[in-house]
């Protein structure tokens, strides 16, 4: 990927629908939580993964196939109180076409097509102006896994709802 710019029609976020994705949404996650971040020993999976959607954005040159770049899940604790969580972006693409961004967007706008009151994220200290720009506040600053973190909220009005259905794993 080096030295290209992925096209807008390249990129597309919506939750994983095939083994093959939740496949590489996990592979992501380790990569980058396990051997880039070092937050945790060898698997970054927890109890809400249980539960959590996964969210890929994947990235299909023309003629070529689909990858996971981006990767970042969301889950419900009780009706309407939607969270975020584990969003990760490939470093081939963090300076590309607005993968985070566009993970954020998909995620908060699928909670609100969902019945969302409230979307709530920790955030790691270093990555809180981005998610102020996609229009967050901080709730409280709090200590995870050793490092400090936010505990966000977004502005629900800001983020359009997107498409996806509610199946079955969503309930």
């Amino acid at each position: 990927m080096t030295g290209q710019v992925a096209a807008d029609g390249d990129l597309v976020c919506r939750l994983a629908r095939t083994a093959r994705e939740r496949f590489a949404y996990f592979a992501l996650r380790r990569a980058i939580f396990c051997a880039e971040q070092r937050l945790f020993d060898g698997d970054d999976r927890d109890a809400c993964d249980e539960t959590a959607l996964p969210i890929v954005c994947l990235h299909a040159p023309p003629g070529g196939e689909a990858r996971v770049v981006g990767v970042v899940r969301i889950w419900e604790e009780a009706p309407g109180d939607w969270w975020g969580g584990r969003l990760g972006v490939d470093p081939a693409f963090r300076t590309v076409g607005g993968v985070g961004k566009r993970l954020v967007q998909t995620a908060v706008g699928t909670a609100r097509a969902w019945g969302a009151w409230r979307f709530r994220a920790t955030v790691q200290r270093a990555n809180v102006p981005f998610f102020r720009r996609l229009r967050w506040r901080t709730l409280e600053e709090i200590q995870l896994l050793g490092q400090p973190h936010h505990l966000m909220e977004a502005d629900l009005a800001w983020y359009p709802l997107t498409v996806e259905a509610r199946g079955r794993d969503a309930a």
